[in-house]
């Protein structure tokens, strides 16, 4: 999720297949399974998606990242309209790295990581992502006040979809 100055989330391509297709993904883990394997980094022109498996003691780590956010939104042909820019003018989204299961909270009873209102640094863990049965904590990777809450517990949510929006600091 680096190059985090660009304000739309990458978007799915459509009409085509890429390494981002949750069965890839799933077959990937499975083959990581089946060989014992700790971790994979695969690259197709401007998609990478590198995969590592928890050991004991280590959190799950799954990081994926395409192409800038500019590319991918006109290769699919969703630009946002003018209303959505205004409104969102200035705030800085946080996008799901994957496709998974949004939860705000480390638990049903925990209260949520963050809410609006909340500051939030490059390393404050702003939700966990379940992706095959993996919990990946989503750090924010920016400074600055949430400003809206964009996902609801348990909404499943898609690789790039606005989860937060955050006014930066400064």
């Amino acid at each position: 999720m680096g190059g985090r100055g660009a304000v739309a989330c990458a978007g799915r391509q459509e009409g085509g297949t890429t390494l981002l297709d949750l069965k890839k993904i799933k077959d990937l883990v499975r083959l990581m399974v089946d060989n014992d394997l700790a971790e994979i980094s695969l690259r197709d022109g401007a998609e990478e998606v590198n995969l590592k498996r928890r050991g004991l003691g280590e959190p799950a780590v799954q990081v994926v990242s395409a192409a800038p956010a500019e590319a991918a939104s006109s290769a699919a042909g969703d630009e946002p309209t003018a209303s959505a820019d205004a409104a969102n003018d200035g705030l800085i989204p946080i996008c799901s790295p994957m496709v998974g299961t949004f939860y705000a909270a480390q638990s049903p009873e925990a209260p949520p990581f963050i809410q609006v209102g909340t500051q939030v640094g490059p390393d404050t863990v702003v939700c966990i992502l379940e992706a095959m049965k993996v919990f990946n904590e989503i750090k924010a990777e920016v400074s600055g006040v949430v400003e809206k809450v964009l996902a609801q517990n348990e909404d499943a949510v898609e690789y790039g979809q606005e989860l937060f929006l955050v006014r930066p600091a400064g």
